[in-house]
């Protein structure tokens, strides 16, 4: 396993993620294939995804100085990967390369209706530890912010919380994909804890469907022990409340003409159905 190097390690950074990194293989298709079966599609793409780099990426787009902190496999998607974050302005410096397992990687195959049928392979994203961990703890310890998610092994996303909590940085973890049985230190250990309507309703067992609903889990969710709640929305916006702040402030959205969609986001605008939320 190695480390390229990108910048020197005595940089600061505003923003660090802790997180996965995921190939997104597209394929369009009249209709999904039956079991056996072999159809013509018509269409095929690359995208680069992984809700850690989705963060990281976007992070940079708006002008954070942003190091990501995770492992792909010594392969064309790890080293694509690499060059396109370093394209993006994101450190590489502990994005570690190993040839223990293969880049993470998602086939997708979409027929003409919207429907589709995903494999998903975490690969690398699962090899990340707390050696790993422990390399990049100067960075980690002396960000502004550190985000965190869960399509990496929870136990290293705990660990990494616990090491910027302790040290006093800010932490924003969100708990995607959910898990009903969520350990209960994530929740102490995030300053912000943000999730949409479907994760908050796993967590809580509240179903949210509007602004009060969102106030509801949100209240459930502080008792455990976050600093500040945000429960997103969708179009309809979000709801945040804190420790020192319980009654739910309700944020609307404005309606803009994208520019820069989402894979999925493509296939939306494609097909009138939305389906996730990876970048290109």
């Amino acid at each position: 396993m190695s480390f390229p190097a990108h910048h020197s390690s005595d940089e600061v950074y505003g923003v660090v993620v802790v997180g996965s990194c995921m190939t997104d293989l597209v394929s369009f298709t009249p209709r999904l294939p039956k079991a056996g079966e072999t159809i013509h599609g018509h269409k095929f793409f690359i995208g680069f995804g992984g809700k850690g780099a989705n963060q990281c990426i976007q992070a940079a787009r708006l002008g954070a100085k942003v190091a990501m902190v995770s492992k792909v496999g010594k392969d064309s998607f790890g080293d694509n990967y690499i060059e396109n974050f370093k394209n993006n302005g994101v450190s590489t410096e502990y994005v570690g390369q190993t040839d223990e397992a293969s880049t993470g990687v998602a086939p997708i195959t979409v027929n003409d209706e919207g429907q589709n049928a995903i494999v998903i392979i975490a690969g690398a994203n699962l090899l990340l530890n707390s050696e790993d961990l422990e390399k990049a703890s100067r960075v980690i310890c002396c960000a502004k912010v550190v985000v965190c998610q869960l399509e990496i092994r929870p136990a290293i996303t705990l660990e990494a919380l616990k090491i910027a909590h302790k040290a006093g940085v800010k932490t924003i973890f969100n708990p995607a994909p959910a898990v009903a049985d969520l350990d209960p230190e994530f929740y102490k250990e995030s300053d912000v804890f943000c999730c949409n309507e479907t994760e908050a309703e796993i967590l809580t067992g509240i179903e949210v469907c509007n602004i009060e609903d969102a106030g509801k889990a949100g209240s459930i969710l502080l008792e455990k022990g976050c600093g500040s709640v945000i429960i997103t929305l969708g179009a309809e916006g979000s709801v945040l409340m804190s420790q020192g702040k319980r009654t739910p402030h309700y944020i609307p959205t404005k309606k803009v003409k994208a520019v820069d969609t989402t894979v999925f986001g493509r296939l939306c605008s494609e097909f009138g159905k939305g389906m996730g939320d990876q970048q290109e």
